[in-house]
């Protein structure tokens, strides 16, 4: 079960951060299609359903056709830690060769637009000074690895508990895409 899941787990966290990397070296900017959060969260929906092909493949070929849903959960948290966890290194990497570039652009075209709405619902300056000291404050410690590393790791490990918990509900029924008799899955 450990290979499964460092397997599938590396496979998912490949899968998510190169795209992302590749986007970020090619067109940093927060206006670029690659940089929206949608994307984001949709490449990492896709990468971690590799956490529903590991906990079946696990089933079928080492179970029998059979798992529950604790060893089915625990498996697919496996595979999301891992992928999660290339994706932070895989991250770090990133802003390592793009020699953290991706902190200004993001940050600097964040603030602007979350200015202009700001502005355009009718926020007093007060409010908008507010959010500027919270948005500096929060680049400060953005820039610490202490405080990055685990925002990071959290920005992709809930979408994989999700997957998951998903993952075991489904595959503990085994009528559930059963395996096929005779067939290697």
């Amino acid at each position: 079960m450990l290979r499964a899941i460092l397997l599938y787990g590396v496979l998912a966290g490949l899968i998510v951060i190169v795209p992302l990397a590749w986007s970020l070296t090619q067109n940093p900017s927060p206006d670029a299609p690659t940089s929206s959060e949608l994307f984001g969260y949709t490449l990492m929906v896709v990468a971690l359903s590799l956490t529903f092909v590991g906990v079946k493949r696990h089933r079928d070929r080492e179970l029998g056709g059979v798992i529950k849903f604790l060893p089915a959960l625990l498996m697919g948290l496996g595979i999301s830690a891992v992928a999660a966890t290339i994706y932070v290194i895989g991250w770090e990497i990133t802003l390592r060769l793009t020699d953290y570039a991706f902190l200004d652009t993001y940050f600097d075209g964040h603030v602007e637009s979350m200015l202009a709405k700001a502005r355009e619902s009718g926020k007093t300056a007060a409010q908008i000074e507010k959010m500027v000291a919270e948005m500096v404050s929060f680049r400060a410690q953005y820039a610490n690895p202490l405080f990055r590393l685990p925002v990071t790791f959290v920005e992709i490990f809930p979408v994989g508990v999700v997957v998951s918990l998903v993952s075991a509900a489904l595959l503990r029924n085994s009528r559930f895409l059963p395996a096929r008799a005779g067939a290697n899955t």
